[in-house]
C-alpha cells in the first residue's frame, strides 16, 4: 500500500462550500504540489469480505505525501496478518476500525508483532483501557448477579474515588505493578493534603474538610482488592497475561483495637471540644455551628472507643424511653452488627426458650436500604438471650403492636423486629446518627453505634467467659479475630488480674517481704550492713571455688 496520496484542504468557496481537491492553493504556478497548504490523503482498496462487496481504507491529515506512504506501508502490513476466510475477514475489519481510530486521534499505529501474537495466540486484537474494561465489567456484574450488591457497590466506589483518576485512560496491557502502585501514591497526596487543610489557621479551609477522614491503611487493602478482582477476570479473558495487583505490596494495614474511654482520656477529650467549640464559635461568621457537630468532629484516641459499664448503664438509662431501646440493649448486650440489628425478624425469635436467629440484615445500596445475607456464613447463627433482654424484646413488641393498631391500614407489615413508626425498614446510617445524638445529650464522650458491638465483647470476658464463647456470641469466623479486635481490657478488669497474679506469689515474714507489701524487701533489710574488706575477700573466695567446681 502507497495511499495513492493526493492533497486537499479546507477552503470554502463564496458558498461555503468546502473546496477540498480543488482549491487553487494547492499547486503553484508551475503546477508542483504547495508543502504551505493542504494536508496530503490516502485510499486503498482492502480485500473484500465473503459478500464482495469492496472495502476502502480513507486516511488523511499528513503533512507530508513520505508520512503518507509510511502510514499506508504500515497499515498494509497490519492488514495481511488475518488468514484468508470469514474468521481473518472478521479479524481483519478489527484490525481496519484500529487503523482508522488511530488516524483520526493522529495516535501511533498497533505494533505488528504484538498484533501478530494476539491473532495467533487468539487473544482479543484491541487493546481496551482499564476504564473500558471496567464499565463492561460492571455492567456484566449487573446482569449476572455473581456479586452481592452492596460489594459491587463498594467497588464502585474505590472506582469512582480513588482508581478512575489514575488509571482510567491506561490501556490493559499497559497495567503493570508500578501502574497500579500510581493509586496509592497519589491517595497519600490527598491524604496529606488533608491534614495540611486540618491544620490550616483559615477556618475556611479546616470547614471544606470537616468530616472527611484520610484513607488507611485498612482501606488501601481494600483499594487493592477491587483492582486486583477487575484484573483477575481480565486475565481470564486473555486481555492482560499478569495480574499487575497481585505484585504491589502495601503496608497490612493492622484493624485498630478498641479503646476505653478511662476518666483521664475523658477529661482530655472534653477538653479538646470545648477549646474547639470556642475557636469554631470565633470564626464563624454566619450561623454558629452546632455544639453536637463539633462535638462529633474532636478528636478520639482512637477511632474505636469502648464505654466503661458505668457509662453504658449512663447510656441505657437514658435512652430506656426511647422508643428504639430495645435495639441498643440487643446490641450493648448481645453483639449484633448495625445491619444485623435493623434485620432481625420476629419469626427467627424465641422468646419463651430465649433465642434469636440472626438470618438476614439491611445494607444501604446508594441510597436505598435493601436486604441482604450476612457479612459471613459463620454470621448466621442463634444468638442466646439473657432474661433481661428476653423481657425488653417482649416490651418492645408490646409498643410495635400498640403503633401497628395506630397507624391501622397504612402500616407496613415486614415482620421486622426494629422499624419505623409506620413499620417501614430503619436506614442504618440514619439509626446511627440518632445514637450519636443520644450519647452527646446524655453527656457520654462519642462511640460508634458499632462500637457498642466492641463494648459487648469486652463486657462478656470481663464477665468469666472464654474467648470461645465471646467468638461464638460475637459469630465470629475464628477466635483469632475476636482476640485481635475486640478484647479492650476495661480498667477494673486489669485492676483485679493484676492484683490476682501478685497473689499468687506467697512470701513470708521472715524472707524480706510482707503480704501488705508484695514481697518487696524492707527497708531495714536494704540498710544492712555494708561487709568489711575481710568479709568480701571471703565471698570472692567462695565464688572462686565455685567457679572452679563448675558450679
Amino acid at each position: 500500500m502507497t495511499g495513492n496520496g493526493f492533497k486537499r484542504c479546507k477552503c470554502r468557496d463564496e458558498n461555503g462550500r468546502e473546496l477540498g481537491a480543488k482549491c487553487p492553493q494547492l499547486r503553484r504556478k508551475n503546477g508542483s504540489w504547495n508543502p504551505s497548504h493542504g494536508s496530503w490523503y490516502g485510499k486503498e482498496e482492502v480485500p473484500a469480505g465473503p459478500d464482495g462487496k469492496r472495502i476502502y481504507l480513507r486516511c488523511g491529515g499528513f503533512a507530508t505525501e513520505t508520512d503518507l506512504i509510511a502510514f499506508y506501508e504500515q497499515a498494509g502490513r497490519l492488514l495481511d496478518i488475518p488468514d484468508v476466510g470469514p474468521e481473518g475477514h472478521e479479524a481483519r475489519m478489527e484490525i481496519l476500525a484500529m487503523i482508522r481510530a488511530a488516524n483520526k486521534k493522529q495516535a501511533p499505529l498497533p505494533g505488528y508483532e504484538e498484533l501478530h501474537r494476539k491473532y495467533r495466540a487468539g487473544q482479543p486484537l484491541q487493546s481496551q483501557t482499564f476504564g473500558e474494561y471496567w464499565t463492561t465489567w460492571r455492567a456484566r456484574r449487573e446482569r449476572l448477579k455473581d456479586i452481592r450488591e452492596s460489594t459491587l457497590l463498594t467497588y464502585t466506589s474505590h472506582w469512582d474515588v480513588h482508581i478512575r483518576e489514575v488509571l482510567e485512560d491506561v490501556r490493559m496491557d499497559r497495567v503493570f505493578a508500578p501502574t497500579v502502585e500510581r493509586v496509592f501514591s497519589r491517595i497519600d497526596e490527598k491524604n496529606a493534603d488533608l491534614l495540611a487543610a486540618r491544620a490550616s489557621d483559615d477556618p475556611e479551609v479546616r470547614r471544606s474538610v470537616r468530616g472527611k477522614r484520610p484513607t488507611g491503611a485498612v482501606s488501601k487493602q481494600r483499594i487493592l482488592a477491587t483492582i486486583r478482582t477487575v484484573l483477575s477476570a481480565a486475565q481470564r479473558e486473555h486481555l492482560v497475561s499478569i495480574n499487575a495487583a497481585k505484585l504491589v505490596k502495601l503496608d497490612t494495614g493492622k484493624k485498630t483495637r478498641g479503646v476505653v474511654w478511662t476518666k483521664p482520656r475523658v477529661e482530655a477529650f472534653s477538653a479538646a471540644y470545648e477549646q474547639r467549640l470556642v475557636a469554631e464559635r470565633a470564626a464563624a461568621t454566619g450561623k454558629p455551628p452546632e455544639r453536637f457537630r463539633v462535638w462529633l468532629a474532636t478528636s478520639r484516641p482512637s477511632p474505636v472507643m469502648v464505654w466503661t459499664p458505668a457509662q453504658l448503664g449512663v447510656f441505657l438509662d437514658f435512652a430506656v424511653r426511647d422508643r428504639l431501646y430495645a435495639l441498643y440493649h440487643l446490641i450493648a448486650f448481645r453483639g449484633l452488627r448495625r445491619g444485623e440489628a435493623c434485620g432481625v425478624r420476629w419469626v427467627d425469635a424465641d422468646l419463651d426458650e430465649g433465642l434469636l436467629g440472626v438470618v438476614k440484615q439491611l445494607v444501604v445500596v446508594g441510597k436505598t436500604v435493601k436486604e441482604g445475607d450476612l457479612k459471613t456464613e459463620s454470621s448466621e447463627a442463634v444468638v442466646a438471650l439473657d432474661k433481661g433482654t428476653v423481657a425488653v424484646l417482649r416490651a418492645h413488641h408490646l409498643l410495635q403492636t400498640q403503633e401497628r393498631l395506630a397507624w391501622g391500614g397504612v402500616w407496613t407489615d415486614s415482620g421486622r423486629i426494629f422499624t419505623r413508626e409506620d413499620g417501614s425498614p430503619l436506614k442504618p446510617d440514619w439509626l446511627s446518627e440518632r445514637f450519636e445524638r443520644m450519647s452527646f445529650r446524655a453527656g457520654l464522650p462519642p462511640i460508634r453505634l458499632h462500637d457498642l458491638r466492641h463494648g459487648a465483647a469486652t463486657l462478656s470476658l470481663a464477665a468469666g467467659n472464654d474467648m470461645k464463647v465471646t467468638s461464638a456470641m460475637l459469630r465470629h469466623s475464628s477466635l483469632r479475630i475476636t482476640g485481635d479486635l475486640y478484647t479492650a481490657v476495661l480498667p477494673e478488669v486489669a485492676h483485679a488480674a493484676a492484683e490476682a497474679s501478685a497473689a499468687l506469689v506467697p512470701r513470708g515474714v521472715g524472707s524480706g517481704g510482707s503480704s501488705e507489701t508484695g514481697g518487696l524487701p524492707s527497708v531495714s533489710h536494704l540498710n544492712r550492713r555494708r561487709p568489711t574488706d575481710s568479709s568480701r575477700s571471703r565471698d570472692s573466695q567462695v565464688e572462686a571455688g565455685m567457679e572452679e567446681e563448675g558450679g
